[in-house]
């Protein structure tokens, strides 16, 4: 199982050709140091959040305004007046292709549901009912859905396009990718989608409570000290001199502006510094202190973009390049929605510096051709553009160019460059090997990108580095699937040295694989100390109790499990074969049937029906389940000799 299974598809775009070309090749260097700032709510660690609605007490105008940008409306509950979608009949209604399911999305009063159904020979033969809690995005573009079980949030597997107008599969779950009910929504996900929520911090996906929006505090930081300030001291005339208490992006260089902004809208790969959350981050403090985001290079697609790349869009243009000053709020107040910004204000950005004024560039279109457009310098040089992680969907493309569609469209991709940071100049080689390994877990399974991991790696020998390399190689040959590899590293580990969820359970997962399970077991019980509600390790790790005869105790851990997600498919088909071991028909049926309604293409369900059914003296329902199993799955070997021995072949 991979980490990034579990995790939102950002991206998926064919490598015709690997290359490692010498301009992506940084010197190796530790990470930034972490800055001094004259503001006062970067780095205190007595700063605290205080919310919107404190803000808002003495900020009411731009409250007002605020609520209704994109930022505004970035996350709600879901309510009627929160969705943009179209539930009428001709419009509600998804059919997923690969996977034979249909979705239909409604109200039932004031509670929205989906259902997912599969019909063969005209009867629904499957039947499965969601409350969805949560609606993402403003309606701009989309609105996505998540539901919440017992704390744990997961996307659902449709989403509503509102520039097509129209429902289809959510971004990443589309050609036979569709993880149905079961993507996580992680942290990484919820602080770009949303305002800082608590977080259960030993899980992957559960949350005590989330905010409904971005807030204030996510561009100007922490407000704890600013209100303490105004509340206990006279005013400061900000028309004079900053109010150090809480960050003005405006007062930041324009570096420090676009740190604030491409938290976000610099959608990539990001590689954690060790020690480093997604929380850590605050406005005042350069990007790279945290977090570092690569992004991948192609030959031959500039015009290829992905929705939210707005800064690595911006930072190819010339605009940027050359000004040395453009940051995102020379165009944009953050506090008004796009959908109110007078045109004029962005057209004056662009005079700005293209103006009448002797020796400034001078546009030099033909007169028709600028009055035809209105001398609207973005509709030709920052024209709309598809992404290619977000279908139906058309954004602004920020990559300024005087022929921004003649340049590109005869253009293909035809190689993969390599991986380039666009929020540090200096990545060190331990940083870009993360970011190859995030990349072929998540988007592009190309072992020529392992390789690359492994080259960079390999170029930091000092002491320290070899402490941090350990779990990276770890990562490299479990991906790799070179288990022999991966716990030779591990040999030089106790579980106890481990901090990292993930790599204790890669090693588990190693020994596991080549069948030492009694080894595999304190390195599974590791990942579970560490992320005690990290589900699917906990699975594992009974899995392993199990493989062990430790009956009673993964009995325990599948309970728990179900305790916390009563959802879980692969802990309520582990139930229901020790149940049936046990030789407790009723109870293992109860399991298994549970399994079956939540996922009735489950490989190993399937089998422990069909065993059920053979069990009880029901030999055509076990055979019709093998069927179902080999149809959905050809070659499951297991279930061809079961179908065999049922069918009576070679007796």
């Amino acid at each position: 199982m991979s980490s990034h299974i579990l995790r939102n598809t950002l991206l998926a775009v064919a490598l015709f050709a690997i290359t490692l070309p010498a301009f992506f090749c940084n010197s190796p260097g530790s990470n930034e140091e972490v800055q001094a700032s004259l503001w006062k709510n970067v780095y205190d660690t007595a700063a605290h959040y205080v919310g919107i609605q404190t803000c808002r007490m003495c900020h009411e105008s731009i409250y007002e305004t605020f609520i209704k940008t994109g930022m505004g409306q970035s996350f709600g509950l879901a309510t009627k007046e929160k969705s943009a979608a179209d539930f009428s009949p001709a419009h509600a209604l998804v059919y997923d292709s690969a996977l034979d399911y249909y979705y239909r999305p409604y109200w039932d009063r004031d509670t929205f549901y989906i259902m997912e159904f599969r019909v063969e020979a005209g009867d629904t033969v499957h039947k499965r009912i969601q409350k969805v809690n949560y609606i993402v995005g403003s309606g701009q573009h989309t609105n996505s859905h998540i539901f919440n079980t017992n704390g744990y949030l997961f996307q659902a597997p449709i989403t509503f396009y509102t520039q097509k107008h129209r429902w289809d599969l959510a971004p990443g779950f589309e050609k036979g990718a569709s993880s149905r009910f079961q993507r996580l929504i992680e942290l990484e996900c919820m602080s770009c989608h949303n305002g800082y929520p608590e977080f259960v911090a030993n899980s992957e996906n559960k949350f005590i409570s989330v905010k409904t929006g971005i807030d204030c505090e996510r561009c100007h930081g922490p407000g704890s000290l600013h209100v303490q300030a105004r509340q206990t001291a006279i005013p400061v005339d900000t028309s004079k001199t900053p109010d150090y208490t809480i960050v003005n992006p405006r007062r930041l260089s324009t570096e420090l502006q676009n740190n604030v902004c491409q938290r976000c809208h610099l959608q990539g790969i990001s590689v954690i510094n060790d020690g480093k959350t997604f929380y850590d981050f605050r406005p005042g403090m350069k990007l790279s202190e945290v977090l570092n985001v690569f992004m991948p290079e192609y030959e031959g697609a500039q015009d290829k973009m992905i929705m939210a790349s707005h800064v690595e869009r911006m930072k190819k243009s010339q605009c940027y390049v050359r000004s040395g000053k453009m940051s995102c709020v020379t165009c944009h107040n953050p506090h008004v929605s796009v959908k109110f910004t007078p045109r004029i204000q962005y057209l004056n950005a662009c005079q700005g510096c293209h103006g009448n004024v002797a020796g400034q560039h001078q546009c030099t279109e033909s007169t028709q051709v600028r009055a035809a457009q209105n001398n609207d310098c973005v509709t030709c040089h920052m024209p709309h553009n598809s992404s290619i992680d977000i279908p139906h969907v058309a954004v602004t493309d920020h990559f300024i160019r005087k022929r921004p569609i003649a340049d590109t469209m005869a253009k293909k991709i035809t190689a993969f460059l390599g991986l380039k940071c666009f929020n540090n100049d200096k990545p060190d080689a331990i940083t870009i090997a993360r970011g190859y390994l995030e990349f072929y877990e998540r988007y592009a399974h190309s072992v020529e990108l392992l390789d690359s991991a492994i080259l960079y790696l390999n170029r930091q020998k000092d002491e320290e580095a070899a402490k941090k390399q350990n779990r990276d190689y770890i990562w490299a040959y479990y991906l790799l699937n070179d288990f022999q590899h991966e716990v030779k590293y591990a040999a030089q580990l106790k579980p106890s040295d481990i901090n990292d969820a993930w790599t204790a359970y890669r090693i588990g997962e190693a020994y596991f694989q080549l069948q030492h399970a009694d080894s595999a077991l304190s390195w599974y019980k590791r990942a579970t100390e560490i992320w005690k509600y990290g589900l699917d390790f906990e699975n594992k790790y009974g899995i392993c109790l199990l493989a062990l005869n430790r009956v009673p105790e993964a009995f325990d851990v599948f309970r728990f499990v179900l305790n916390e997600n009563p959802a879980h498919v692969s802990a309520n088909t582990n139930l229901g074969f020790i149940c049936m071991q046990q030789g407790n028909n009723k109870m293992a049926y109860d399991y298994i049937m549970r399994a079956w309604q939540l996922d009735p293409d489950y490989e190993q369900n399937l089998i422990n029906l069909a065993v059920w059914y053979h069990n009880n003296n029901m030999p055509d329902k076990a055979k019709s389940s093998l069927e179902h199993l080999l149809k959905k799955h050809p070659e499951n070997e297991r279930a061809k000799a079961m179908f065999a021995d049922l069918a009576g072949i070679g007796h």
